[in-house]
């Protein structure tokens, strides 16, 4: 999947409200693989609808999203069961994590359907966050930050053109989401030297503060785009203000 469209789509809660001011509701907005997207936003203003829409699990909107072209509103559960398995991943708000299962456990669920991760990267990520103690702990037992840890290294262990990651640092701490951030940008680096994947991070805080350049050599997220009450985004290579 090279693209992601929405031509003047807007949630049908508020399509008839007349006093939206938005760079993605009613507009034409295109996300193009191999770029980072920044939505920053109060909550209420749609993140996590917009994440809900791009994945299939909602349709409660106007407008036409397509991918690469196609109205995703023409496809069946078939055709959604493989764009989720090869072509998007997704952390969820809610994580959706299995809590009588281990943390290693809710991971491998993932990982042994798609073989996309070796087991000792796997580790490795659970030690960079500092949750290396936590393999064999039960995921209702863990707290939710340490949850949402978990969530993000199930949701690299699947092949994918665009990543969407909904407020994946609410509960963590300025190291850990330092931490998160690193492996992000770090993955996509390496999705870009095989292909280039696209990142869409939502969040009412950033892990990405001014100036810091999303990838090398390309413009840093500007200043405005921060302490607004509507969302905003930021690409890898250009500014604007958002949903």
């Amino acid at each position: 999947m090279k693209e992601i469209r929405l031509n003047n789509v807007v949630p049908e809660i508020f399509a008839n409200r007349s006093d939206i001011s938005s760079d993605i509701w009613l507009n034409d907005v295109v996300l193009e693989r191999g770029k980072i997207y920044l939505i920053e936003a109060a909550s209420g203003t749609g993140k996590s609808s917009l994440c809900s829409y791009l994945y299939g699990q909602r349709g409660d909107y106007r407008g036409v999203i397509s991918f690469d072209g196609e109205d995703v509103m023409k496809y069946d559960i078939n055709h959604w069961c493989n764009i989720r398995q090869h072509n998007i991943s997704i952390l969820f708000q809610d994580l959706r994590l299995f809590g009588e299962l281990t943390a290693l456990e809710n991971v491998e669920i993932k990982n042994r359907i798609t073989k996309h991760r070796a087991h000792k990267q796997i580790e490795s990520w659970f030690e960079e966050l500092g949750i290396g103690d936590k393999l064999h702990a039960r995921i209702d037992r863990m707290s939710y930050g340490q949850q949402q840890r978990v969530a993000l290294i199930r949701a690299l262990c699947q092949p994918y053109d665009f990543l969407f990651l909904d407020e994946p640092i609410s509960h963590l701490d300025d190291r850990n989401s330092d931490i998160m951030r690193d492996i992000i940008l770090r993955e996509a680096g390496a999705a870009g030297a095989a292909g280039a994947s696209g990142f869409l991070f939502n969040a009412s805080k950033s892990i990405f503060p001014t100036g810091l350049n999303l990838l090398t050599g390309r413009r840093s997220i500007s200043s405005s785009f921060f302490g607004s009450s509507n969302p905003s985004i930021a690409t890898d290579d250009f500014p604007r203000s958002l949903v």
